[in-house]
């Protein structure tokens, strides 16, 4: 299929847009200006989040007496001891935040039932790895000694993420399966929307869309550079999910991707690989879309509703 039509003269834009010098990509800029920038796309790719959610402040502890922002949604279809999701933002480990995906935790919420807690683990350069993985699970480990205070359902707990985050999501999938009881969570799904699976970035995909379609290769490798500096190994399971041991099964896997993402191809791969090792999976292929395609309602003209509600069909089935 053809890229969207929306999307292609969306891109268009950002291309004139550097031709021209008023933007750069995000591999050219400094970290701080990549942070700047990314917060203020959230504002133009979807300007009309839905506004009848209610969203709790909270505070997480990490393991090194930090603590973690966080905020809990909920639609007004939520009900008390409500299956709870568990969702992390993307942006390569480096840019992101509570704010820049607050319309995707507002639609999940309002499409799913579920309530959404979102934390704001800590980012690279100031924080490398494993710091994002570790803010992760202390954050799963929270959730689940407070879940019944927050008035959520912890035994319906699902983890979820888009693009970095959907990599901490399944991590938190691999820790909960082997280490069982002593992981201090245990999980009724995984929800994945592009996921970074495979560091190495060797799939043809990451060739075909190199450039132009937002994301961008060496977009990735400033990401892994930040993320994990000089010494950081790529071929750490944690940072590449697809190295994993199979092990045992993991928690049913949603695997969502983009036809024009240069992720495409270690996601579908990763799919497989979550398959042989008997996990439960159901993948869509969104054709026509690119990276980051859940930011998107206001540049697709609303047309990301029936993604979020795939998506949500899907998770009644298993929490």
């Amino acid at each position: 299929m053809s890229l969207h039509p929306d999307l292609e003269a969306f891109l268009e834009l950002v291309e004139f847009g550097r031709a021209t010098g008023k933007s750069l990509p995000m591999h050219e800029q400094s970290v701080e200006q990549a942070r700047a920038e990314f917060e203020l796309s959230a504002l133009l790719l979807d300007p009309a989040p839905p506004q009848d959610i209610a969203v709790t402040a909270l505070h997480i502890p990490a393991r090194d007496g930090a603590r973690l922002s966080a905020r809990l949604y909920r639609a007004p279809a939520c009900k008390a001891q409500a299956p709870v999701m568990l969702y992390f933002h993307g942006g390569g480990y480096v840019v992101g935040s509570l704010d820049s995906h607050d319309v995707v935790c507002r639609r999940l919420a309002q499409a799913t039932g579920h309530a959404v807690l979102a934390p704001a683990y800590r980012l690279a350069p100031e924080h490398r790895f494993p710091v994002a993985l570790d803010d992760a699970l202390d954050s799963a480990c929270w959730l689940a000694a407070n879940a019944a205070s927050l008035g959520l359902d912890a035994s319906r707990l699902v983890v979820a993420g888009d693009s970095a985050g959907a990599t901490l999501a399944t991590l938190l999938a691999h820790t909960a399966a082997t280490q069982g009881p002593d992981a201090g969570f245990a999980l009724a799904a995984q929800m994945l929307f592009y996921p970074v699976c495979d560091a190495s970035v060797t799939y043809e995909s990451s060739r075909a869309y190199a450039e132009g379609y937002l994301l961008e290769h060496q977009t990735m490798g400033w990401f892994y550079q930040h993320y994990l500096g000089e010494a950081g190994r790529r071929d750490d399971w944690r940072v590449s999910p697809l190295l994993a041991d199979h092990g045992r099964p993991l928690a049913p896997a949603y695997v969502s991707v983009a036809q024009y993402d240069p992720l495409r191809d270690e996601g579908l791969a990763y799919a497989e690989f979550l398959k042989r090792g008997g996990t439960p999976v159901t993948l869509r292929l969104e054709e026509g879309l690119t990276h980051d395609f859940l930011r998107m309602s206001g540049v697709l003209n609303g047309g990301v509703e029936g993604l979020y509600q795939a998506a949500a069909d899907w998770l009644r089935q298993q929490a």
